[in-house]
C-alpha cells in the first residue's frame, strides 16, 4: 500500500510533465503514468485529485504564489520547485483533511528529494509566507 507521500511525489512528477508538455487531454497521460507505477486505488486517487485540482485552479494558485515571491517571477522558478509549491498551495487551500504544516513539511521533503540543494529552504520560505495568510488552523485538519 502506497502512502500519501508517494501520492504527492507522483503528483509532482505528473505536474512537472504537464508543466513542460501541456496535454490537451489528461486521460492518456494518466493512463500511461499508471501503467508504469504500481499504486493502490487510494494513493492513485489522491495523486489525481492533486493534479486535477492544481490544473483546474492553476491561474489562481500561480497568482497567490507570484504575489508571495520576492525578487522572483513564476517563470524563473525551477520547474520542480514551482510544481511542488503549486501542489502544497492546492492542498492548503482545498484539502481540509491535511493541516497546512503537514503539507509544507511534505513539500519541503519532496523538494529536497527532487530539487537542488537550495530547493527545500526556498520552498519552505514561500509556503510559510502563504500559510501566514490562510484563514484556517495551521496544525489541525478541519
Amino acid at each position: 500500500m502506497a502512502t500519501r507521500r508517494e501520492a504527492r511525489e507522483w503528483a509532482v512528477q505528473l505536474l512537472f510533465q504537464t508543466d513542460l508538455n501541456p496535454p490537451k487531454d489528461m486521460r492518456p497521460v494518466l493512463a500511461h503514468f499508471w501503467e508504469q507505477v504500481k499504486s493502490d486505488k487510494g494513493s492513485r486517487e489522491y495523486a489525481e485529485r492533486i493534479v486535477r485540482g492544481v490544473m483546474s485552479r492553476r491561474a489562481e494558485i500561480d497568482k497567490i504564489i507570484d504575489g508571495t515571491l520576492v525578487h522572483w517571477k513564476m517563470k524563473r522558478l525551477a520547474v520542480i520547485d514551482r510544481n511542488v509549491i503549486r501542489m502544497s498551495v492546492y492542498e492548503m487551500l482545498n484539502c481540509e483533511d491535511v493541516p497546512p504544516v503537514v503539507s509544507i513539511n511534505e513539500a519541503v521533503d519532496i523538494a529536497k528529494y527532487f530539487g537542488t540543494n537550495d530547493s527545500g529552504r526556498f520552498v519552505n520560505g514561500v509556503l510559510d509566507r502563504i500559510r501566514g495568510g490562510l484563514d484556517r488552523p495551521n496544525r489541525t485538519a478541519e
